[in-house]
């Protein structure tokens, strides 16, 4: 039975990709420090199964990652802890250095003194996967997707601090041969997303009748990720990746935020119109935009495709209504997380 050691697990992507591999088999070893975005309530189904072991702490805290690397001896390690939010870096970078690049030296020193001890086939096996965003590349204009090979260019302190991040990845492998890889995916949604994102923050507000918040025009784009599909995007590079190398994980699906915000309105009608009647697309308000908002995202997933196999699953059609028809299912879910700090407040204006 392999056992993995999971950070940042009891958050969105990672959370899903817990539940998927436990279901598959995995023993996890969960790794989350439980800030705002993290949640016990997404992992309740494998409370009490013997193959997830969740672990309160930071993967900068260097004493209690080395214990769990020795007690646990994992195959591979899979980095999802970050802070992610674009909005919450612009109020407050220092947090975001903090994990994503002060958290991850830490958590990549001790993984090299951990891989160091392995010996034959366990250390040529095991890897270490970091996973990071299309948004360190930067802005497009109308037309071309970012490849592996598009330089790097954030504009957010968020994507800054992923930047540095990979970076330190890629040094910790050229440097001291740590068997690592690396994916940037596309926006991703589905179920059990914290509710300050796009999507979820939309179904919440429109359910509530608040107004719909669109940035600016409505017209940045972004490539959309069923988080199914990426969780086994993962799994084919942890499985099949080149060691050194990084993929592109995208879902095929770029979509104007206006446009995504049309189409939850008309899934909401359909499942759950309003008492007076009115179309939930009445609720749409344009605010200031997002200072330094990146224009257009779009990934060339080729790399992946031809060299491993992958191709997402879910059109932008059907994810998007059975992420809509999840939320609504599970109201309860919602409500709990609401019971924090977080209210469906707007974000991100300090600059």
């Amino acid at each position: 039975m392999p056992t993995w050691l999971i950070t940042g697990g009891a958050g969105f992507i990672g959370g899903n990709f817990v539940l998927r591999a436990v279901a598959q088999g995995i023993r996890v070893i969960n790794l989350d420090a439980l800030t705002y975005a993290g949640n016990l309530d997404t992992l309740a189904s494998i409370r009490e199964n013997s193959l997830h072991v969740f672990v309160h702490g930071d993967i900068g805290d260097r004493v209690l990652v080395a214990r769990l690397l020795a007690e646990h001896r994992p195959e591979a390690v899979v980095n999802f802890a970050a802070e992610s939010h674009v909005d919450r870096s612009i109020d407050g970078p220092a947090a975001f250095i903090k994990t994503n690049v002060v958290g991850t030296l830490g958590l990549l020193e001790s993984v090299r003194d951990y891989w160091k001890t392995l010996e034959g086939e366990r250390r040529e096996a095991f890897r270490f996967l970091h996973v990071s965003t299309d948004e360190v590349y930067g802005s497009l204009g109308d037309t071309g997707k970012f490849t592996e090979a598009t330089p790097y260019a954030p504009n957010s302190p968020y994507s800054a601090s992923k930047a540095a991040s990979d970076h330190l990845v890629r040094a910790f492998h050229h440097t001291y041969g740590l068997p690592v890889l690396t994916t940037h995916c596309s926006n991703n949604y589905g179920p059990y997303h914290f509710p300050e994102k796009l999507i979820p923050l939309v179904i919440a507000r429109a359910l509530s009748g608040e107004p719909l918040p669109v940035y600016g025009d409505g017209k940045n784009v972004r490539d959309w990720l069923f988080v199914g599909d990426h969780c086994q995007a993962i799994r084919t590079v942890l499985q099949k990746g080149r060691v050194g190398e990084t993929y592109n994980i995208g879902g095929n699906a770029e979509k104007q935020n206006l446009e995504v915000v049309h189409a939850i309105c008309a899934l909401l009608d359909q499942r759950r119109p309003r008492e007076d009647g009115k179309p939930r697309a009445s609720q749409i308000t344009f605010v200031a935009d997002r200072p330094g908002h990146d224009r257009r995202y779009a990934i060339d997933a080729s790399k992946l495709r031809d060299e491993l196999g992958w191709e997402p699953e879910y059109t932008f059609e059907r994810g998007i209504a059975e992420t809509v028809d999840w939320y609504l299912a599970n109201q309860g879910w919602v409500k709990r997380v609401l019971d924090g700090s977080y209210r469906l407040e707007r974000m991100g204006m300090s600059a």
